[in-house]
């Protein structure tokens, strides 16, 4: 089978592998919208002339990354408040993992917990039990909406790639 040579497909394509790095890219820096991202990939791929994407899978994906991007505004707040902890926490969670992607490597998974321990320790006048308690809850709601986001990122990526077989 000859597969035609459109430059508007090439382009489609092309684009849609960069907005898949940066959905992926987006599951840990703080404010740029991954989900979102990763769909739009699957939107362009199904404008491309080489692609059969169904319909079906656009809607489901489209369902899906709001639902995980809702989900990433709530699941860190609900679990720092499940852990005792205050806004303070989920705040210093934040701004470690600006700190994290700005170090790199290791630094995302470690300066989230310590700026979520930090901001709760200033909050709690320096009280190392509930603080912890706080920051462990604040960190696992950072893995858990991270997880979601990384999960709803390489399904797009594994979609775009199957999309062209079907």
């Amino acid at each position: 089978m000859t597969l035609p040579f459109d430059y508007l497909s090439i382009i489609f394509i092309l684009l849609a592998f960069i907005f898949l790095v940066v959905g992926v890219v987006g599951a840990f820096v703080p404010g740029l919208p991954g989900p979102p991202f990763a769909w739009a990939a699957l939107l362009l791929t199904r404008f491309s002339a080489w692609n059969t994407m169904p319909l079906f899978w656009l809607i489901v994906m489209a369902v899906v990354a709001i639902v995980v991007t809702v989900l990433d505004y709530i699941c860190p707040s609900m679990m720092t408040k499940n852990g005792g902890g205050s806004k303070a926490a989920t705040t210093g969670c934040t701004v470690g993992i600006v700190v994290g992607v700005l170090m790199g490597g290791v630094g995302i998974l470690i300066f989230p917990f310590i700026g979520a321990l930090i901001g709760e320790l200033v909050n709690t006048g320096n009280q190392w039990g509930p603080s912890l308690k706080a920051a462990t809850f604040a960190f696992l709601g950072f893995l858990l909406g991270t997880g979601l986001k990384l999960l709803f990122a390489f399904g797009c990526i594994a979609l775009v790639i199957a999309s062209f077989f079907w």
